[in-house]
C-alpha cells in the first residue's frame, strides 16, 4: 500500500460557523465547496500540511433549531491532533482571536499541548515534542 495521507471529515451543525472558526480563528482555508458562494453544505481546508473536510450534518429541511446534545456529548471520544512548531504561539494566537482555552502544558510523554473546542464540541490538541519536561501535567 502507498498510502499519501488522511483526511478526517467532521460533520457539523452550522457550516458557516464552522467555516468561520476554522479559517477565521485558525488560519485554514477554503480549498473546495460542494457549491459556489456562501452557501455550501461541504468543504475541504488546509492549513499547512493538514486538510479537514466539514459535511453539514442535516440538510436544511431537517435541521432542528439548535444541536443535538446527545450527538455533541458523543464527541467526547474524538480528538484532532494537530503538530506544530510552537505551542506557545499556538497558545497566543487563540488568545488574541478571543477563543477559550486553558495554557499550554507538558505531559510525562513529554509533549507541550493546547486544548480547545471546535463550534460543534469536536476537541482539538495543538501539540509539538519537547526534549526536557518543563510542567509536568496530564491534559
Amino acid at each position: 500500500m502507498d498510502i499519501q495521507g488522511v483526511t478526517t471529515l467532521l460533520q457539523v451543525f452550522d457550516m458557516p460557523r464552522s467555516v468561520a472558526f476554522y479559517c477565521d480563528v485558525l488560519g485554514f482555508h477554503t480549498v473546495m465547496t460542494s457549491e459556489p458562494g456562501d452557501r455550501f453544505d461541504w468543504a475541504m481546508l488546509t492549513l499547512g500540511d493538514a486538510t479537514l473536510m466539514l459535511n453539514t450534518a442535516y440538510e436544511d429541511t431537517t435541521r432542528p433549531s439548535s444541536p443535538d446534545s446527545a450527538r455533541v456529548a458523543a464527541h467526547a471520544d474524538t480528538i484532532l491532533y494537530f503538530a506544530c512548531k510552537s505551542v506557545d504561539k499556538v497558545y497566543a494566537h487563540l488568545c488574541a482571536k478571543g477563543w477559550e482555552t486553558q495554557a499550554p502544558m507538558t505531559t510525562h510523554y513529554r509533549m507541550k499541548q493546547v486544548y480547545i473546542k471546535d463550534p460543534d464540541g469536536f476537541e482539538l490538541c495543538f501539540q509539538h515534542p519537547v526534549d526536557e519536561p518543563e510542567e509536568m501535567a496530564t491534559p
